[in-house]
């Protein structure tokens, strides 16, 4: 069931519907139809963690998203996750140009099969097709859905967010309306639309079988400022925005070419040189996907941070040698760090570095909940616990609470702890991946 929201002065009306009831114990796909198979391809294959996606089927299955209300350009829904209150899920979607939407209308309005369909529940693949021929892309691509969530997980989409999605996949597949109003227009100002096409198209038809020369009026009213600037010269469309490229470039090869003054590293140069090219290549990413604007500059680091960001974006033994050198650690030590930094930033950094006591209460809690979450074909290990610790028994395996809310899981060579992946807001996930057969075992 759905509710729709009056709009405001020139807005398009949300659509809220009803939290879905769980299926947990199903195994009926998310999706039937051919578009919802799509938005899912896209969903997986912007993702960078399968992991979470299949946590976040088990939440979408469980009955953890909320009322889901779409509106252009976004979704948003409260999604249960481990602590009390829900958190704020968002995954936004690029929004078609008035041009673009100008060439769907007609390719909509040219066969009236294609309304039909639309108000039948379907998506005409032959439309979609057409669409995407003409530069209109209908159903997203990965670059197309951005997902959000107010969780402190670093994933690409969180467990949170992924459900979100996998639940908006079941709305597409019984209204594909609700894919057009992702990418920007509602129902009633589409059909009124469509609606004013085909009158003016029928208007030209039946003057021209009487006989009478006429031209076309206008698909739609125009008012006097409009028609005045749409009578000048159209200025020439912007280009579109370079590609970015697969790699970034190395920088200038120095140490076999150039003679260096005295004082200077030729090696050390084209290390820093390669290092502004990655971190380019970053930015020109950012900058070019969605809600870019939306992100918030990075915190400055320190001298020990900055020297690990180094080390983890370009982890050669010189590098490694370099770094543990003018910080007066070992190699192994720098190695975990910069691995540390890979899985999380600063912030995994700070759990590889330090032991901290968690408020009363707060390991506790977490236990439980990894008590009631914990799959019943597998045993729950024992967990000895120390500070924000807990050291799984019989194993070379541990996980860490950090100060971000997050749980980090951790091996052991028989020296040295080291980070074993990325860090996730549920413990029983971390605990999970370290008691895979092939992870941490003791031999």
């Amino acid at each position: 069931m759905s509710r729709r929201t009056p709009p405001g002065p020139g807005t398009t009306p949300a659509r809220t519907f009803d939290a879905l009831p769980p299926t947990r114990r199903s195994r009926a796909p998310f999706a039937e139809s051919w578009w919802g198979h799509e938005w899912l391809r896209a969903l997986e294959e912007s993702s960078l963690d399968s992991g979470r996606l299949q946590r976040g089927r088990t939440y979408a299955r469980g009955g953890a998203v909320g009322a889901v209300t779409v509106a252009a350009g976004a979704a948003t829904a409260p999604v249960q996750g481990s602590r009390p209150s829900p958190y704020r899920c968002r995954v936004r979607v690029t929004q078609l140009t008035a041009r673009q939407w100008d060439r769907l209308l007609d390719m909509i309005a040219e066969r009236a099969a294609n309304i039909a369909a639309l108000l039948d529940g379907e998506m005409p693949a032959a439309l979609a097709d057409d669409a995407a021929a003409a530069g209109v892309p209908l159903l997203p691509g990965p670059r197309d859905l951005d997902p959000q969530c107010s969780c402190p997980d670093w994933g690409y989409p969180c467990k949170h967010a992924a459900a979100l999605c996998y639940q908006l996949a079941r709305l597409l597949d019984r209204d594909p309306f609700v894919l057009l109003l992702l990418r920007g227009r509602g129902e009633q100002e589409l059909m009124d639309e469509l609606g004013r096409r085909n009158s003016a198209r029928a208007a030209v038809e039946a003057a021209a079988s009487a006989g009478a020369v006429v031209d076309a009026p206008p698909a739609r009213t125009a008012d006097p400022a409009a028609a005045a600037f749409a009578a000048r010269t159209a200025l020439p469309p912007l280009p579109p925005p370079p590609p970015v490229p697969e790699r970034p470039g190395r920088g200038p090869a120095l140490v076999d070419t150039a003679v260096p003054a005295p004082g200077v590293d030729p090696a050390g140069l084209e290390l820093l040189a390669a290092d502004a090219a990655t971190r380019a290549h970053h930015l020109l990413a950012a900058a070019l996907g969605a809600g870019h604007a939306d992100t918030a500059p990075p915190a400055p680091l320190t001298a020990w941070q900055d020297a690990i960001r180094l080390a983890a974006a370009h982890p050669t033994a010189e590098v490694l040698d370099r770094i543990a050198s003018a910080c007066a650690r070992t190699r192994d030590e720098v190695a975990a760090a910069a691995r540390a930094w890979r899985h999380g930033g600063a912030a995994s950094l700070s759990v590889l570095d330090e032991a901290w006591t968690p408020p009363p209460g707060v390991l506790a809690r977490a236990l439980a909940a990894v008590r009631e979450e914990w799959p019943e074909a597998i045993a729950l290990p024992r967990l000895r616990t120390w500070r924000n610790r807990w050291t799984v028994e019989g194993r070379f395996a541990q996980v860490r609470y950090g100060r971000d809310g997050r749980w980090y899981p951790y091996t052991n060579d028989g020296r040295t702890w080291w980070p074993a992946g990325p860090p996730d807001p549920d413990p029983a996930v971390v605990l999970t991946s370290l008691l895979r057969p092939e992870a941490g075992a003791r031999t």
